[in-house]
């Protein structure tokens, strides 16, 4: 996918540029083309020499150099790539791009350029959730900068959270996907847009710690409620992912918020609203340990161990229960082994929903942690059963149906 393509990868100055070195190295190994731009600050974290050696490309540094500008080469180098990465994303250069400043080289190339932009953030934790930096990040999202991470980790400063800078194979694939034709769209009709619009969406388990070790949890992969997020941004959605414990990467151009359990998706969920559109994809445990043990249990030879469980919060419901705030349109999931038509009907009822997508989860599906599904679309006026589809196909039907919803189409 990547033979022949040209990213300008813009190295930032934090301690996670030694990274974009293999990610040179990777895409260079799918046979992208990549010239590199170096700001001051990234120069003490990785050498010209090394990117050069590793990109096979002049590396370029100096926006006033007279060999490259006596021709504008800043606006020759932004305009022939096919993207423009940047990886590490600090919190100065997201800043600059965020307002239009333009005063070195990296962040004139930025403003140059013609094609779309993928950053990879990589920050302090503190510098991440700062006001500053989400009002930055909001406002990249809504010019139609692609985002991929940060993801939670510990950090050179020694402190632990997001900020941490996606992986190389992350940034990979992001990259991947925003080269993709698919991800090249003609105009949306305007029945079919989210244009404007703020969806939030859950994908993915929860864990539910038992003690340091065990959780309780079930086989859900994400990997539908990531299509469907990455499926409303392509809509022109502003997107709020929140993810629980997956395997797959953070859909690029949105902002996905990872967490572990219930409780926490249920904060980060009241935290992202107001909403026009929620789409609760996520698989939630229903129970919690009342009580997690702080140690490791053991065994002692006397039979297992009584666990009280605690109900967790029904974040749909509750979504669905709100006053004023209420999304436009609430969107829950049934993930059912029996009944999945009559389970969907008494959950859309019990729920307070506007729409349920019900599939069939029992053994031998294949749904759970598979790449296709089998829904029911269930709504007060009906049911429509959808043929067997890959889940990124039943994301783009699913958006379409909602943004025609919302957009005043009804609910076929």
């Amino acid at each position: 996918m990547l033979d022949g393509k040209r990213i300008l990868l813009v190295i930032g100055g934090g301690v996670a540029a030694y990274k974009s070195l293999d990610l040179i190295r990777r895409l260079r190994e799918r046979g992208a083309r990549v010239r590199v731009a170096l700001t001051p600050a990234a120069q003490h974290f990785v050498t010209p020499l090394s990117a050069a050696s590793l990109s096979g490309e002049k590396v370029y540094m100096d926006l006033f150099s007279l060999m490259d500008e006596a021709e504008m080469g800043h606006i020759q180098l932004s305009r022939e790539a096919d993207l423009v990465v940047v990886a590490p994303a600090t919190a100065d250069i997201m800043a600059k791009l965020a307002n239009g400043l333009a005063n070195d080289l990296a962040s004139t190339l930025l403003l140059a350029t013609d094609k779309r932009t993928l950053v990879a953030p990589s920050m302090n934790v503190r510098m991440w959730t700062h006001a500053a930096t989400a009002r930055n990040v909001a406002r990249l999202q809504e010019d139609g900068v692609l985002f991929v991470g940060p993801g939670d980790g510990a950090m050179a400063c020694g402190e632990f959270g997001p900020g941490r800078m996606a992986e190389p194979l992350e940034i990979v694939d992001a990259i991947q996907q925003a080269l993709s034709p698919a991800n090249v769209l003609p105009d949306v009709p305007d029945h079919f847009s989210l244009k404007g619009r703020r969806v939030i969406v859950t994908s993915g388990p929860t864990h539910e710690p038992l003690d340091p070790v065990r959780y309780i949890a079930n086989r859900s992969s994400g990997r539908q409620g990531h299509a469907i997020a990455q499926a409303a941004a392509r809509a022109g959605a502003h997107v709020t992912l929140v993810a629980g414990p997956v395997a797959i990467c953070d859909p690029a151009g949105v902002t996905t918020v990872h967490v572990e359990t219930a409780l926490e998706m249920m904060d980060a969920v009241s935290n992202a609203l107001p909403a026009d559109l929620f789409i609760g994809a996520a698989a939630v445990a229903d129970w919690r340990a009342a009580a997690a043990g702080q140690q490791k249990m053991k065994k002692s030879g006397s039979g297992a161990p009584q666990i009280t469980l605690a109900e967790n919060p029904d974040i749909l419901a509750k979504v669905a229960s709100l006053g004023e705030g209420r999304p436009k349109l609430v969107v829950g999931f049934a993930a059912e082994t029996e009944h999945v038509i009559d389970h969907a009907r008494a959950k859309l009822g019990r729920k307070r929903c506007d729409l349920i997508v019900a599939n069939d989860v029992s053994e031998g599906t294949g749904v759970m942690g598979g790449s296709y599904n089998t829904v029911h679309l269930v709504t007060v006026s009906g049911v429509d059963s959808w043929p067997k589809m890959d889940k990124e196909s039943v994301a783009r039907e699913l958006i379409r149906r909602c943004a025609s919803m919302l957009n005043g189409g009804g609910a076929t």
